[in-house]
């Protein structure tokens, strides 16, 4: 950045902007994030210039660290609410089935079109293989779309960005060139076990330590944010486990233990978790330009086919075959795939990571991206009008205003 003022009256001007502009981009195809990312983009490297980011600087790791240990802590704090619910079966289908066949079929793509090596292109596949709702909203809070999809979609993305941590990490340390005898074993017993191991113990510890009663609401939403950071913070100590990953378990394992927490967590965590993504949103932007985007041409125009057109909608169909899921609903959850957040902040991360090709996959990831915002913020409304109406939901009822109209 050219200085610290000139990041902080961008942000000042994201969140004022933000808040002016909801209400628009609510009823408009054009989300916040695609508004976040296209000012990142106006203001970054690929326009004025305002926000110089480095893609190797330590800001841009350490402000994807923070993004993740937010974002998965609270993903797994979930986790337990939403497994209690009946209508579990079709996101697992699509996690346990769906989500390691996105990366396969989107793996395959990227070696077809490019010359990346099979670990380069897997790990394009495993960058774009978690779903993010942000960039779809209205599928997801409209109460006219069916339960059971808003459900589905919820679970799935909720969960997919932990599960694609680790293949995200192991393909990166893989890469590495800082790492050139990495075993696969030795990465599954040190920075998974240890990571699971520290995850495990810090929330039981933390589980135990919080009193049930005579400590305010906003003082146990601020302990477990407290501790996802002190969780991160442990395991990264010798004898060095990964810290996201222990962050996610650790999200699990105590909210499994205190409902309570949980519940004082997303009630007030909210603000935070968004304004972390804000800053994830802008900065993604800042770093793109039209030349890396298209760096790799029509192949990297390929990839965004298969993977939006072709590698989300065969792997949901072969994920619910065999169940009574209606080809609507199929088709619909096929679509709305999105990718957001969990890509993002996966994609940034690995920009600071030794690896030869990071910035040439950082780039096919992003115009995956980009192009997944306009498509799924296009798609959105209408998306979610149509589903309605083949579930035989009734039209909202008209305003007040519109009654008096008329």
């Amino acid at each position: 950045m050219h200085s610290f003022e000139t990041a902080v009256v961008v942000l000042g001007a994201c969140l004022v902007g933000g808040a002016l502009l909801s209400g628009l981009a609510h009823r408009s195809f054009l989300s916040l994030t695609a508004l976040f990312v296209i000012t990142g983009f106006v203001l970054g490297q690929g326009g004025l210039e305002v926000l110089d980011f480095h893609a190797d600087s330590g800001f841009v790791r350490q402000l994807a660290i923070v993004a993740l240990i937010v974002i998965l802590f609270r993903d797994g704090l979930e986790v337990e609410a939403e497994m209690l619910q009946r209508a579990w079966h079709l996101p697992a289908r699509n996690l346990a089935i769906g989500m390691p066949l996105t990366c396969g079929i989107v793996a395959v793509a990227t070696h077809a079109f490019t010359d990346l090596t099979w670990t380069e292109s897997f790990l394009v596949g495993a960058l774009l293989s978690p779903t993010d709702p942000v960039l779809s909203s209205s599928v997801v809070t409209n109460p006219r779309v069916p339960r059971l999809i808003r459900h589905s979609l919820n679970l799935e993305s909720g969960l997919n960005d932990g599960l694609a941590l680790a293949p995200v990490l192991a393909l990166a340390a893989a890469l590495s060139l800082d790492n050139p005898d990495f075993t696969w074993w030795s990465f599954v017993l040190q920075d998974i076990g240890l990571g699971i191991v520290f995850g495990i113990g810090v929330a039981l510890i933390a589980s135990v330590l919080l009193p049930r009663e005579g400590i305010p609401d906003h003082q146990r939403a601020l302990y477990g944010l407290g501790v996802a950071f002190l969780t991160y913070g442990v395991t990264t100590l010798p004898p060095h486990g990964n810290g996201v990953i222990a962050v996610f378990v650790a999200g699990i394992v105590l909210g499994i233990r205190r409902p309570d927490v949980r519940a004082y967590v997303a009630a007030r965590s909210d603000d935070i978790v968004e304004i972390v993504k804000l800053g994830v949103f802008v900065v993604f932007g800042s770093l793109l330009t039209l030349h890396g985007l298209f760096d790799d041409g029509w192949a990297a125009v390929g990839i965004v086919v298969v993977t939006l057109l072709i590698a989300r909608p065969v792997a949901i169909w072969t994920a619910l075959a065999g169940t009574r899921t209606d080809m609507a609903t199929k088709a619909f959850i096929a679509w709305f795939g999105p990718k957001g957040v969990a890509t993002m902040t996966f994609s940034l991360l690995l920009l600071s990571e030794p690896i030869a090709q990071n910035n040439r996959i950082f780039n096919i990831a992003a115009l995956v991206v980009f192009c997944s915002i306009l498509a799924h913020g296009l798609t959105d409304q209408p998306g979610s009008e149509w589903i309605a109406r083949r579930a035989g939901q009734p039209a909202p009822a008209p305003t007040e205003t519109q009654t008096s109209v008329a």
